[in-house]
């Protein structure tokens, strides 16, 4: 086991908003945009359901959203990254912080244990790893400072959704 701490219960109905979701992600809210129409990372919590309506991004979304923008930085195909994100989608969230992601600049490999890691750079298969336990608690000190709200609520507009500021006070005038 690579990691060995224990992991933060998720709340599932707990989200964030496109704008804090890409912040946290370190990824322009038009890459998160385009992702999520093109169901590379869809939004967990809720979708997108008409004009006007806020997608909300769960933990796991902006924790594989930012591993998408490490293996996009390091040269991985879109293709390969859409098989990795299948994977990543697929297991538990105790699985996900036990995996390191290698990669060759073409293939991704997952790895769970240290002794795998060691076999595929051995093999000379390896030319950079992400450890998903270590993005797991980046993403989770990012988070910590920025505002979350529950699926289902209508609360006032999250500070730096320009849009939604707007349309809150259009809803207000008419």
């Amino acid at each position: 086991m690579l990691f060995d701490d224990d992991l933060p219960t998720l709340d599932e109905g707990t989200g964030y908003r496109g704008p804090v979701a890409a912040r946290a992600a370190g990824i322009t809210y038009r890459q998160l945009d385009y992702w999520a129409r093109t169901g590379l990372v869809e939004p967990g919590v809720r979708g997108a359901s008409g004009s006007g309506s806020q997608r909300l991004y769960g933990f796991r979304d902006i924790l594989v959203l930012k591993i998408v923008k490490r293996l996009l930085d390091t040269g991985v195909s879109l293709q390969q990254i859409r098989t990795a994100t299948k994977v990543l989608r697929s297991r538990g969230v105790e699985d996900l912080a036990n995996i390191t992601l290698i990669s060759d600049g073409a293939s991704v490999y997952e790895c769970t244990s240290a002794d795998e890691v060691v076999d595929l750079v051995q093999g000379g298969q390896g030319v950079f790893g992400i450890a998903v336990g270590r993005v797991w608690r980046e993403v989770e000190g990012t988070l910590a400072e920025l505002p979350a709200e529950r699926d289902g609520d209508d609360a006032a507009p999250v500070p730096g959704d320009e849009l939604a500021v707007r349309r809150a006070a259009r809803a207000e005038a008419g």
